[in-house]
């Protein structure tokens, strides 16, 4: 089942555009990021290094774990950061190139749609209105 993970597998440069929003001001950012398999091919992580304009001294870094629920049947997502914070949600592949996360406890949702072979776009957004969302992250994947 991890093999839907392909288009990610690899290593990346992040570009980052936060937006002005509900949850935070305006910023961008940049940074690194590697998708590999783990575990004879169980999981794939994701690990992360970034800047960002709003705490240019800080550097962000992250682990995420994605794994295939055999019971539940449906992907699960862990997200680790060194600022403590922790976040789950499920996720699902729309289609081919596009993997869709809902966030636990949030009503955040999340999507990395691949554009072209060596380029992916993660967006993160909230409704606001009904059929309506707005964009809070975005962060644009160009492999190295």
């Amino acid at each position: 089942m991890m093999e839907k993970f392909d288009f990610l597998l690899g290593n990346w440069n992040l570009e980052y555009r936060v937006s002005k929003s509900a949850f935070s001001e305006a910023y961008t950012g940049s940074g690194t990021g590697t998708f590999k398999r783990a575990l004879d091919d169980r999981y794939v992580y994701f690990d992360y290094e970034c800047t960002l304009s709003s705490a240019p001294q800080q550097i962000g870094k992250a682990h995420a774990i994605f794994a295939w629920d055999e019971k539940a049947q449906i992907y699960r997502f862990w997200w680790f950061e060194n600022s403590g914070a922790f976040r789950q949600a499920t996720c699902n592949f729309i289609d081919k190139d596009t993997l869709f996360l809902n966030w636990h406890d949030t009503l955040l949702i999340q999507t990395f749609k691949k554009e072209i072979p060596d380029k992916v776009i993660l967006k993160m957004e909230h409704p606001v209105a009904r059929d309506k969302f707005e964009l809070i992250l975005e962060v644009i994947f160009t492999r190295k």
